[in-house]
């Protein structure tokens, strides 16, 4: 083997030749790919290899469409032939009210992309298929471009246009240690030799925690057997010409595919199991686990009606072998957290259907620092320590069991459930609050007003929707209290630490101390990479706050650009301290009443400031900032004193009227003043002109990403971010639904609430510049139906922001 690569992928199956030919056609042909074994000898081999474009989000849609653009490519190479049976069609079956409903969403989504599918009524479904049995079928999504491919050949199709492009592939090579050096690279020791790498890419399927292991760490993956069984001839396939559409059923959670002149089925059982959550025996190898038919009884009944075909013929081979689950069902592709030069693409749950757009993705990432698509959703960081293997385990059987069964609008399943909490979370709890979940922690999101109040869930506005009017209407008359626990927190020392975070961001930092900043920084392209509040304390330590989500996102791109030899530390506080809110025009005033040290008057401590204070005798880091738009105040708190704060506060609090509110109303009031968030409206597929945050540009110093952004903007937007009112009480807009110009795609939709100041269904949009005056009349697909939308000012509530600012 050659001594030295830029790049070493470690696995064979469809996650690293993908990554492989991904970076040799971003021209990174110094690669190697090491492979245990043979080439698609894990997880690939014995996969259904379904390839279907529909999927719940916008990146997913785009990531099989893009997949499936490549495949067909592929396999149209004369060279090097694929079986692909592209365009069978699939279909998705409706059999209630709420099935239905979310498919109008994914209609949106993927119409606002240019990605068209159907909905079908249960006879044309009958015609397209008749081996199905339509009874209680309501409707049938039909996604023309479904279909299978073979899955060996594929990967080996990969291979060789790798190695034609110059990279080597090293089959029976296992990795044996992974050392990283003091320059960055990584040594990789095999059976075959030793080669030193800038990058390495892990892409070890089931694996993947024995290579963990060599770096001393621990994925969030685990494996989940997973059975189909391929059926004897079937009368009614034997003389028909072409193939029957491919099935989906949320309900009964199987899958069935033309294999043949049979079927192929597979089963998302109940009673399902793990694999090599104790070990993976070293042999297993182009192996499957033993045939279990009796886990997969009491769904059979069902399907077989559904399929009454299968009533009358044989199984001819049943398939049981192990697939990759990350805690949260997403894989896991990009930069590996804590570590330099290592890169992820593990997880691959639907390792075939969206391997191609991983391969493009995580080969960007590498090649460039950025992707053409915002990846968060993907990214290895978004999932912190709090995940470990027995987590993991829970969150994928639980996933699992709920294949094809997408999530609602603000649905967190309970498994694994809570995961972090903060001292509050049994006090909240028995005040009614209903929890979500945010980087594992258990954050309220609205409080239930009777014990025997049950949450609802769908698309339309839901039974909370007055509870949350009736929390925000509370807080602006009187004064409200929220947890924002799990609230990313460093706090950052040493020489120069000050000066060296302002040449990271794109905006100004103010030096006085006490003084908050926000700010931002940008990819290469100039592209929203990060938002964090900064404030320089007095005695030269600084504060830095940042999304919950962020916690090792923020740590990994600080730490990166330490300057050589610095004596700058940054310590997170994520996990010890947790953030209060208050808000309301009776803020002060609380504040006043348990803080005789403090002059809380609106001249002593003004809008966007910070002082240590004392909340009775509680110390804590009291920051004068709104996402509300309201008077408010952030108190940073140790979790060891965080329940006497919260006593204090709620004792006093009283005479002033205090109330409790939740995430909903914050997001509510947010979208009225026009503030985004990070990762939801603020993402790396636009730049900070775009998202109309020009203020935040200082343009008179240097930046990481400045030459990027003016490249940008001499370019012109390519869109620009909006509120919008949508003309509806049906419910709210949906992340990712399309916006349009008679019946046209002109952009998406990034987050949607309910106003209950302004009394307006709103949600945030990056539509077309030439749409984006104040008065548009724009269209959005809302439950299926077309609804007027009209471009709105910037911020609908208190534009001056006199209430903060203690002027009204």
């Amino acid at each position: 083997m050659q001594s030295h690569a830029r790049v070493v992928v470690i696995g064979g199956g469809i996650g690293g030749l993908s990554a492989l030919y991904h970076l040799c056609q971003e021209g990174w042909t110094d690669a190697v790919l090491l492979e245990r074994n043979e080439l698609t000898s894990g997880t690939t081999w014995h996969s259904a290899a379904q390839c279907p474009s529909v999927a719940f989000n916008q990146l997913l849609l785009l990531l099989r469409d893009y997949t499936i653009k490549l495949y067909k490519e592929l396999a149209d190479d004369p060279t090097y032939p694929i079986n692909y049976h592209h365009a069978t069609g699939g279909m998705r079956l409706l059999t209630n009210p709420t099935h239905v409903d979310e498919v109008h969403h994914i209609l949106s989504v993927a119409k606002g992309l240019g990605i068209e599918f159907d909905l079908l009524d249960a006879a044309e479904a009958k015609r397209r298929n008749p081996l199905l049995n339509t009874d209680g079928v309501l409707a049938v999504m039909w996604d023309e471009k479904d279909g299978d491919i073979d899955p060996a050949q594929l990967c080996q199709a990969l291979a060789a246009r790798s190695r034609k492009a110059g990279a080597a592939i090293h089959r029976n090579t296992p990795v044996t240690a992974l050392k990283q050096l003091p320059n960055d690279e990584w040594l990789v020791t095999t059976d075959n030799g030793t080669i030193t790498a800038e990058h390495i890419v892990i892409a070890a399927g089931y694996r993947v925690n024995e290579v963990g292991a060599l770096m001393g760490i621990k994925y969030p993956v685990i494996a989940m057997e997973h059975m189909y069984f391929v059926t004897e001839d079937i009368p009614e396939l034997v003389d028909r010409p072409d193939r029957v559409p491919m099935v989906r059923c949320p309900r009964d959670t199987f899958y069935m595919r033309q294999e043949k002149k049979g079927l192929l089925v597979g089963i998302y059982e109940h009673d399902c199991k793990t694999f090599g959550m104790d070990g993976i025996d070293p042999d297993f190898v182009n192996a499957l686990c033993l045939d279990d038919l009796d886990r997969l009884l009491p769904k059979m009944e069902p399907i077989f009606e559904r399929l009454p075909c299968l009533q009358e013929v044989g199984i001819k081979s049943v398939v049981n072998g192990p697939i990759s689950y990350a805690s949260d069902a997403g894989p896991l592709v990009g930069k590996q957290p804590g570590l330099r030069n290592c890169w992820s693409m593990n997880g691959l749950r639907v390792g075939i259907g969206e391997g191609g757009g991983y391969g493009k993705m995580i080969a960007q990432m590498m090649v460039h620092g950025e992707t053409e698509w915002d990846s968060w959703q993907l990214d290895p960081r978004r999932i912190t320590s709090f995940a470990n293997t027995e987590f993991t385990a829970l969150k994928s059987i639980e996933d699992y069991q709920h294949e094809f069964r997408w999530h609602l609008p603000h649905e967190h399943r309970p498994a694994g459930r809570p995961a972090k909490t903060s001292p509050l979370y049994p006090v909240l709890k028995g005040k009614g609050a209903e929890f979500g979940v945010v980087n594992g922690w258990e954050r309220a999101e609205f409080y239930r007003p009777s014990a025997d109040f049950e949450t609802t869930h769908g698309y339309t506005f839901q039974n909370w929707h007055d509870v949350v009017g009736a929390e925000v209407r509370a807080l602006t008359t009187n004064v409200g209290l929220a947890e924002l626990s799990g609230f990313n927190h460093y706090r950052i020392t040493g020489t120069g630490a000050l000066e060296w975070l302002d040449s990271l961001t794109c905006s100004r930092v103010s030096n006085k101390p006490g003084k908050a900043s926000l700010c931002y920084y940008l990819t290469p392209k100039g592209n929203i990479a990060g938002e964090a509040t900064i404030v320089p304390l007095p005695g030269g330590e600084v504060f830095y706050g940042s999304a919950a989500t962020a916690e090792y996102h923020d740590m990994d791109w600080l730490t990166e650009r330490l300057p050589e030899g610095s004596d700058i530390r940054i310590k997170s506080r994520t996990n010890t301290h947790t953030m209060l809110v208050v808000a309301g025009p009776k803020t002060r005033d609380l504040l006043a009443s348990v803080s005789r040290c403090t002059k809380w008057g609106q001249a002593d401590f003004p809008w966007l400031s910070a002082q240590r204070v004392f909340i009775g005798y509680v110390e804590a880091l009291a920051i004068a900032i709104s996402y509300s738009g309201e008077q408010a105040f952030e108190l940073h708190i140790p979790n060891t004193q965080l329940y006497a704060a919260y006593e204090i506060l709620a004792n006093s609090g009283a005479e002033f009227g205090l109330s409790h509110f939740g995430m909903f109303a914050i997001d509510s009031m947010r979208l009225e003043k026009g503030y985004g968030h990070w990762k939801g409206d603020f993402i790396t597929e636009f730049n900070p002109i775009e998202a109309r945050l020009s203020r935040f540009v200082n343009q008179h110093k240097d930046f990481p990403g400045k030459p990027g952004l003016l490249a940008q903007k001499k370019a012109g937007n390519r869109k620009e971010r909006v509120i919008l009112e949508i003309h509806s009480t049906k419910g709210p807009a949906q992340p990712g639904e399309g916006v349009f110009l008679d019946g046209v795609p002109i952009g998406s939709i990034t987050s949607a609430s309910w106003g209950y100041r302004t009394n307006k269904n709103l949600a945030m949009a990056y539509i077309d510049p030439k749409h984006v005056a104040g008065g548009s009349e724009l269209e959005v697909l809302l439950i299926g139906e077309t609804v007027c939308a009209t471009v709105c000012p910037p911020c609908l509530f208190d534009p001056e922001n006199t209430l903060p600012r203690g002027l009204a």
